[in-house]
């Protein structure tokens, strides 16, 4: 086989299917996807021993493999390609979205499922996520999404609120990979902000072992090209592992290019395990007295933990002209620079909720938040590295 010059976003790739015409449908949106190099062709399964002579020759990092065919022979392969090191990824092709191969096929190993009609969003979507399993080629630093966290003084602040629409912010302002995650286990509230029926939550996360793309798609849903992880319905009130919390923030960085996780109370142990993990960290307050003194408390503790106060940054919620307090008295009275501040639109908010729609940047706060946003995001290149929503478009496991 001939093979042409490859582009920078194509991985070399080896198709195993006896199933000529499925072969053929796909191998027809190959070359409009850009994602796969297809180095082999193999129409027939091939022993154990054959597979492996032909991966030392080609030396493919994604194997095709028609499930169609014969699923026990396919399984086989799927095993052995998912157990060398490094693994070959592997990508389970079918005639449609069958439910039972694809729970089958990614207990066996499989990293992915496309299938017919072969959506080409869809293929680049999980393009995109094999890449961020590949990790980065080598002394490259790796590829990992940012984790920004809200977490308010005094509950109340309206740190949900900004956790929620600067999430929808960050998607319409870079066009990437966006997960928002509630973790006040107490008193969530972005599923309800939102309309969702969810049924699974953070705690289905942390008790649910090793984590995969197939059971990420479960604990997640999409709203408005961003995947929310809620909180769960039951105030929740048992004392979390650490570690299981870190592995799961880790974990969604390797998915997502950015984190925004909703934290309860600054002073509570889950915030204060959490902003760590951030690249950008905010305490909300108020201009309401008790908000401002609780600030103050909080970022003293904050101080005595060892937090510089270039690691977190202090925003105002609900500001009124009529309050006369300006920034950079504020920022005396904390003893802390105001990162931003935003405007006591109760109207514009009442509205969204009332619909479960993201704010836009038709209202005054909504402006104020798409100006965080940018600040958080930084320059953005006109190209679009990445791919909306990467698990809940859910192109390998279900439709949508």
């Amino acid at each position: 086989m001939t093979r042409r010059p490859m582009r920078e976003t194509e991985m070399n790739a080896i198709l195993i299917a006896p199933n000529r015409e499925l072969a053929d449908l796909f191998l027809a949106t190959v070359p409009r996807v850009r994602g796969f190099q297809i180095l082999g062709d193999l129409r027939t399964y091939p022993p154990q021993q054959t597979l492996e002579i032909r991966l030392r020759q080609l030396q493919p990092e994604v194997a095709l493999i028609d499930l169609t065919s014969d699923f026990e022979q396919a399984g086989q392969l799927i095993r052995y390609l998912s157990s060398l090191r490094p693994p070959i990824h592997v990508v389970g092709l079918h005639s449609h979205n069958d439910s039972e191969a694809i729970l089958r096929s990614v207990r066996m190993g499989a990293s992915e499922f496309l299938y017919v009609p072969f959506d080409l969003s869809i293929q680049k979507e999980a393009v995109a996520r094999l890449h961020k399993m590949r990790g980065p080629e080598a002394g490259a630093e790796p590829d990992q999404g940012k984790i920004v966290v809200f977490s308010s003084s005094k509950p109340g602040s309206g740190a949900s609120t900004l956790a929620t629409q600067t999430a929808f912010a960050l998607k319409r302002a870079t066009g990437r990979r966006v997960l928002l995650a509630d973790f006040d286990l107490t008193g969530g509230t972005i599923g309800f902000f939102l309309k969702l029926t969810q049924r699974q939550s953070l705690i289905d996360v942390l008790d649910a072992g090793a984590l995969d793309v197939s059971s990420w798609s479960n604990f997640t849903v999409s709203c408005g090209g961003v995947d929310i992880l809620t909180a769960p319905e039951t105030p929740y009130v048992q004392v979390l592992d650490p570690a299981r919390v870190q592995e799961t923030l880790q974990y969604a960085r390797m998915l997502y290019d950015w984190v925004v996780v909703d934290l309860p109370s600054i002073f509570h142990r889950l915030s204060l395990l959490t902003m760590p993990e951030a690249e950008k960290a905010f305490l909300v307050s108020t201009s309401e007295l008790p908000s401002l003194h609780l600030t103050r408390k909080a970022i003293s503790l904050l101080s005595q933990l060892g937090f510089n106060k270039d690691r977190f940054q202090v925003v105002v919620n609900r500001v009124s002209k009529r309050d006369g307090l300006a920034g950079g008295d504020l920022g005396k009275l904390f003893d802390c620079p105001v990162h931003a501040s935003f405007p006591n639109d109760y109207f514009s908010l009442h509205r969204v909720i009332t619909l479960g729609r993201p704010l836009t940047s038709d209202c005054e706060l909504g402006r104020s938040i798409e100006s965080l946003a940018q600040k958080i995001a930084g320059p953005v290149s006109g190209e679009k590295k990445r791919l909306a929503s990467v698990v809940n478009a859910k192109p390998a496991f279900s439709e949508t």
